[in-house]
């Protein structure tokens, strides 16, 4: 005759295995819980920002749900330290062009996505042709190089049309501002995450005049691209 021990260790058992069996169906299945789909919103952030470096045959391509789908995790870390795409300045702080950083409503969708169980939705709602390529970055040599560690007051007058940090210069986070001799404050670039691998030369969208006595701080040391012979 079984004894009270055995019957509450095949209850027990019971219980796990029933539990088990429910659980079963929702294996391998992430909870949905937002509108935002791959094919209608994410895909078309990842073929303006990501696919020039992600394309077929790369380490790690990212052209279709399948492929983005395993680094999904992985991809909000990434773009929301700004890791990636390789850029190195936060947008909307000075007037770069062009300016390559993902905006901020970019962020907030794929991160909203991943977090939303990343569902793939309908594929006919993926864009039909990719966008036009993003023209490479201008490669030219600086020239007539002024040199901001981290303060510099201008003794003379000089036009500036791009700068970059010195070569070998990590840096995490750097505001760049120019303290104008009349009071108003120019926003030159936030340079954040930056890598000395990508040797990015930031050019403003038009050249900047810094007259004679600007005070220049950078907690980040760069160098200014001089226009013509300034």
């Amino acid at each position: 005759m079984p004894s009270k021990g055995s019957h509450r260790a095949r209850a027990l058992l019971t219980t796990v295995l029933a539990a088990v069996l429910l659980a079963c169906p929702l294996l391998g299945h992430d909870l949905i819980t937002t509108k935002l789909t791959y094919a209608r919103d994410i895909s078309r952030i990842f073929a303006q920002h990501c696919v020039s470096c992600h394309a077929e045959g790369t380490a790690i391509p990212l052209t279709t749900y399948a492929q983005v789908r395993p680094w999904a995790v992985a991809i909000k870390e990434k773009v929301l330290s700004r890791a990636m795409p390789p850029w190195g300045a936060v947008p909307g702080f000075g007037n770069l062009a062009p300016d390559r950083a993902l905006a901020e409503q970019d962020l907030l969708i794929i991160s909203a996505w991943v977090v939303g169980g990343a569902p793939q939705g309908d594929a006919a709602l993926a864009p039909q042709t990719a966008p036009a390529p993003q023209p490479p970055l201008p490669e030219s040599p600086l020239t007539a190089l002024v040199v901001v560690n981290t303060q510099l007051r201008l003794t003379r007058s000089i036009t500036i049309q791009g700068l970059r940090p010195l070569p070998e210069t990590r840096v995490a986070s750097a505001k760049v501002v120019a303290a104008l001799p009349g009071g108003r404050v120019e926003a030159l670039i936030w340079l954040y995450g930056y890598e000395p691998g990508w040797k990015t030369l930031f050019r403003f969208a038009k050249p900047i005049t810094l007259p004679e006595g600007t005070e220049v701080s950078s907690s980040a040391p760069l160098v200014f691209e001089l226009c013509g012979n300034h």
